[in-house]
């Protein structure tokens, strides 16, 4: 949906003066930065090719951004020459990373790779935890063998892919090239389907019991912050809250209650009421428990914390 995009394309376009800079930072589908230019082209058709456009992606790792703003490379996908040059111009007054120069349709699938690596190798990682679990394997002990090899490096399994980039970024290659990205679709397949997984391993655990205490340990989409964008944790939370297959406690140390959509309890709460443990994120809360608070209780580690 570029319609935010769109909308501030053209707030902007009365303002326009000729050899004005315009930057797209939002990571876009291929494309996108050529569609600003035809917009202010149409809607001012006198500043034709007297207006620079670019795209810088943005590269910022959420709690360390005005770090990263400064410190990280930067690529300048430009539509001209001269818009990379002006664009250049201006990242090099604060940045100190490398400049990296480029047009902008290499920019900004450069920036859809980034993620799309990332969210091919967590799938990857969270298929070898279904067919662990089919096996009877630990998939923790599995890939921390495997990870051994000088030359491999499988990154860690979860219950799913969340944030607002690695879970959608893929997808705008996905509709670029439909018939082509096989293999992103797939993982972002696979991602999107491990929340279904780890829910229909509750429901065989909660069957034991009659009417089971299920405490869900996260809703964030990683560890350590209060970001519950697309977060995989949050989703399951909410399926297993429909399916009453038993008593849901919700429990996140990082999330402020006013913004969680439900009711929130405190760990001590949840760890004496469970039947059932649910481990959805690694946040340092969880990972310091006292082993013999949970020693008699059904554990389900989608993060392998406990292990």
């Amino acid at each position: 949906d570029l319609s935010y995009v769109e909308a501030a394309t053209r707030a902007i376009v009365p303002y326009l003066r000729e050899d004005n800079l315009i930057i797209l930072e939002s990571t876009s589908p291929v494309g996108t930065t050529e569609l600003i230019e035809r917009i202010v082209r149409e809607a001012r058709p006198e500043l034709a090719g007297k207006v620079h456009t670019a795209h810088c992606p943005e590269r910022v790792l959420p709690g360390h951004i005005l770090r990263e703003l400064v410190d990280n490379d930067r690529i300048i996908g430009g539509t001209t020459k001269a818009a990379v040059a002006k664009a250049k111009a201006l990242y090099k007054t604060f940045c100190n990373g490398a400049i990296l120069e480029t047009d902008s349709k290499t920019a900004e699938l450069s920036k859809l790779v980034e993620n799309s690596f990332r969210d091919v190798n967590i799938a990857f990682a969270n298929e070898l935890s279904v067919i662990c679990d089919k096996l009877g394997i630990n998939v923790w002990e599995t890939i921390s063998l495997a990870n051994r090899h000088p030359r491999v490096n499988i990154l860690q399994p979860g219950p799913g892919v969340g944030g607002h980039c690695i879970a959608v970024d893929p997808w705008f290659i996905v509709s670029s090239a439909p018939q082509e990205a096989r293999l992103i679709r797939t993982a972002r397949e696979v991602n999107d389907d491990k929340p279904h997984w780890v829910i229909e391993r509750v429901r065989v655990k909660a069957a034991r019991f009659k009417e089971p205490v299920i405490a869900c340990l996260g809703l964030t989409f990683k560890a350590n912050i209060d970001d519950m964008r697309e977060s995989p944790s949050l989703e399951i939370v909410q399926h297993l809250r429909e399916a009453q297959i038993g008593e849901i406690l919700a429990c996140d140390p990082n999330v402020d209650p006013a913004k969680a959509p439900f009711p929130l309890t405190d760990l001590k709460t949840a760890l004496q009421k469970a039947d059932i443990l649910l481990l959805l994120v690694d946040h340092e809360e969880f990972m310091d428990l006292d082993r013999e608070l949970i020693k008699d209780k059904v554990v389900i580690d989608t993060k392998g914390v406990w292990r």
